[in-house]
């Protein structure tokens, strides 16, 4: 389930209440109140906020998680099984017919005590191995297992796909080193997967783009013989190799 325009649509005087249950200083209420109606400048010109919260601010996730707390109370009220993240959230029912039944309710309170709207567009009710939930997915088996989402695998190769036309001509070991960083990042952040298999499909897939742009830098058919040679080829299967599509 996720909601529509979250940040650019959350109600100030709503917002002001959850807060005001624990903060009690005036001056800080008016501080955060003022934060919220600072407005935006385009063009030169400062329009003012009656709703939303200004993102990109280090302020905003925290207001937005003291906003949808309530949402989180009263998923545990009714005993669901739930994750959150943000605006983003995955709800966990028995069958197809139970999660429609949910999404309407949770639909209507969100309506009705936050005066928030559900995308209808990024909401689903649907098998939970089908849904993607921060990159990640699950497998189908009865104890499922987390595994990176194909849609975040794909997203992955479109953007080095980029940085591999940028490092034709260029030198191979520094490009690599260029690369260290988003590949060590990438799967830092999907550590958690279960399933490696992933990984290994992503090594191969690499190893064989840096190959093409060795393979195009030779560019010659006797350089290229003599590379094959020099990492232990015998002249036969590198003369076969120049044959074989990289």
């Amino acid at each position: 389930m996720d909601l529509e325009k979250f940040f650019d649509e959350v109600h100030h005087d709503v917002l002001m209440s959850r807060v005001g249950r624990k903060v009690k200083d005036k001056r800080v209420l008016g501080l955060i109140r003022r934060y919220l109606q600072a407005g935006i400048m385009e063009g030169g010109l400062v329009s003012q906020s009656t709703k939303g919260t200004p993102q990109g601010g280090p302020l905003s996730p925290l207001l937005s998680n003291i906003l949808l707390d309530d949402l989180d109370k009263e998923l545990e009220r009714r005993g669901h099984s739930f994750c959150r993240y943000a605006d983003d959230c995955n709800i966990y029912v028995g069958s197809r017919r139970a999660g429609e039944r949910v999404l309407a309710s949770i639909e209507r309170f969100l309506s009705r005590v936050l005066r928030l709207k559900v995308n209808h567009a990024k909401s689903a009710v649907e098998r939970p191995w089908k849904r993607v939930f921060l990159g990640y997915s699950m497998t189908w088996h009865k104890r499922p297992r987390l595994k990176v989402a194909p849609s975040s695998v794909t997203r992955l190769k479109m953007n080095l796909k980029v940085a591999f036309r940028r490092g034709r001509g260029r030198n191979l070991a520094k490009f690599i080193e260029e690369l260290r960083p988003i590949l060590r990042g990438w799967i830092n952040y999907f550590r958690l997967s279960q399933v490696k298999g992933v990984f290994e499909e992503l090594d191969g897939w690499i190893r064989r783009r840096l190959r093409c742009i060795v393979w195009r830098q030779w560019k010659r058919r006797r350089t290229r013989a003599k590379g094959l040679m020099r990492r232990g080829l015998s002249a036969q299967r590198a003369s076969r190799g120049l044959r074989r599509k990289w």
